[in-house]
């Protein structure tokens, strides 16, 4: 199995560019295994930050190299995990991607994404055969996700909770994620702060209370607008 990978979510190039590679992640960030450990060694940042630099410096020329590349023996048959770190941060590097599988039909390619209206757009429509993908939970977008229709992954304590929901996991082999059942379970990775934070909660639920808690906030907010609005500032200050 070979991989591509970006610097996960949102950080700063050595040119001064700023750049999010994930868009759409949500509490995710707060828990991501690309963000610690051997991923913030200099060396592998940099190789990191060079992909990413490649790809917005001269998309067009990125695309043709990887196809250029990926006609090598050793690609036929084989396996391309995109993005063990970073996702499909624009429609035109999700497009490059899409080329790429087309123009190399002997090679699978793979993928987890938070970016799932992007997908629904560019690729449910009209997907390579060689071009598999699982929806991730823990971004923006969950609630636009059916675990009953969807091919979906998420993150849970351990693997005795995965069983314990019914679903299944891709421990053994990461292939399962795009080639086993539909419901994938994925168990934490054992960070001591990221499960603190996930409390025994799955990604899902995390993602939920969280926006469950941001809505309301985003009532009260406007409650107050409007008992300002309708009874003078004096009480609305109150």
């Amino acid at each position: 199995m070979w991989n591509w990978t970006l610097p996960a979510w949102a950080g700063r190039l050595p040119d001064g560019r700023t750049y999010n590679t994930c868009p759409s992640a949500g509490v995710c960030a707060q828990a991501c295994y690309a963000r610690n450990g051997t991923y913030r060694w200099p060396v592998v940042k940099a190789r990191h930050e060079a992909n990413l630099t490649m790809i917005l410096d001269d998309l067009p020329t990125w695309t043709t190299q990887m196809i250029a590349e990926l006609a090598a023996p050793r690609f036929q048959g084989g396996w391309v995990r995109i993005h063990d770190s970073g996702d499909f941060f624009s429609d035109p590097y999700l497009n490059s991607w899409l080329h790429i599988a087309r123009q190399r039909p002997n090679t699978t390619f793979y993928c987890y994404t938070k970016e799932i209206d992007r997908f629904r757009r560019l690729v449910e429509p009209n997907p390579p055969h060689n071009f598999l993908w699982v929806y991730s939970y823990g971004g923006r977008q969950d609630h636009t996700l059916n675990p009953n229709i969807d091919r979906v992954a998420d993150v849970f304590p351990d693997n005795e909770a995965i069983a314990a929901a019914g679903w299944h996991s891709q421990d053994t082999s990461d292939l399962l994620a795009v080639l086993g059942p539909r419901l994938v379970g994925i168990p934490a990775n054992r960070i001591p702060h990221v499960l603190k934070k996930l409390a025994g909660r799955t990604f899902r639920e995390w993602q939920h209370d969280v926006d469950t808690e941001r809505q309301a906030l985003h009532r009260r907010r406007q409650f107050r607008l409007i008992h300002g609005e309708n009874h003078g500032p004096e009480q609305a200050a109150a």
